[in-house]
C-alpha cells in the first residue's frame, strides 16, 4: 500500500465538527449526527464531477445497505465552482432530486470544513466512529469505471467493520476523481 500524504485530518484523529446548510434548508451538525449514529460518513461530491456521476448510484446504494445498522451518509459539496454557471444551492437540490439522493446535501460555502477534512478530490470519502475518530480517508472502491466489478471496496469495507467492532483493514488510500478546486 502506498502512504498518503496527510493534509488535514490524519486517521486517527478527532473529525473536524460542522454546522452547515443542507438542500433541505436546515443547518447539519455532525455532532448531532454522532449523537444518533454509530458510523457517519462523509464524502465529498460536486454535481459538475464525471466521478461523482459514476459514483452516485453507488452511494445511494451505501446508504441503504447500511442504514439500518446504525450508518449515515453526508455528502458535502466544497469545491469553489464560481466560474461555472449554475454553481449554487437551488442546483444542488436539482441534482439531489434528479438522483433521488436518500441522504444530506451539504454546501460548505466557505471551504473550511472540506480544508479541515483535507478533501482533495471528488469523490473523496471519511468514516468516523461514534467517538467522532476520522477512521478511514480516501476511495470510494478501486473501480470507477466499472460499477459492478469485484474488488477493492474501501468505503463499504471500512463501514462495515466498524459496525462489527472490527478494525479497518486498509484506513487511507489515495482518492480518485476531480481535483477540488480551492477558493484563491
Amino acid at each position: 500500500m502506498t502512504r498518503v500524504e496527510t493534509i488535514g485530518t490524519p486517521v486517527g484523529d478527532y473529525a473536524p465538527d460542522f454546522e452547515l446548510p443542507g438542500i433541505d434548508n436546515q443547518v447539519h451538525h455532525l455532532s448531532r449526527y454522532l449523537d444518533n449514529f454509530g458510523v457517519v460518513g462523509v464524502v465529498s461530491i460536486r454535481h459538475h464531477c464525471p466521478y461523482v456521476n459514476l459514483y452516485i448510484n453507488r452511494l445511494k446504494e451505501i446508504q441503504k445497505e447500511f442504514a439500518t445498522a446504525g450508518f449515515v451518509l453526508i455528502a458535502i459539496n466544497g469545491s469553489d465552482n464560481t466560474g461555472l454557471p449554475g454553481h449554487n444551492l437551488e442546483n444542488m437540490r436539482d441534482f439531489a432530486q434528479r438522483h433521488q439522493l436518500n441522504f444530506p446535501y451539504l454546501w460548505d460555502s466557505t471551504q473550511d470544513v472540506s480544508r479541515s477534512f483535507g478533501t482533495i478530490a471528488t469523490p473523496m470519502a471519511f468514516v468516523i466512529d461514534s467517538h467522532g475518530i476520522l477512521r478511514y480517508r480516501g476511495q470510494i472502491d478501486n473501480h470507477p469505471q466499472k460499477p459492478l466489478a469485484k474488488s477493492e471496496d474501501y468505503l463499504r469495507d471500512a463501514i462495515a467493520a466498524l459496525l462489527q467492532g472490527k478494525e479497518i483493514l486498509i484506513p487511507e488510500t489515495e482518492p480518485v476523481g476531480t481535483p477540488i478546486i480551492w477558493r484563491i
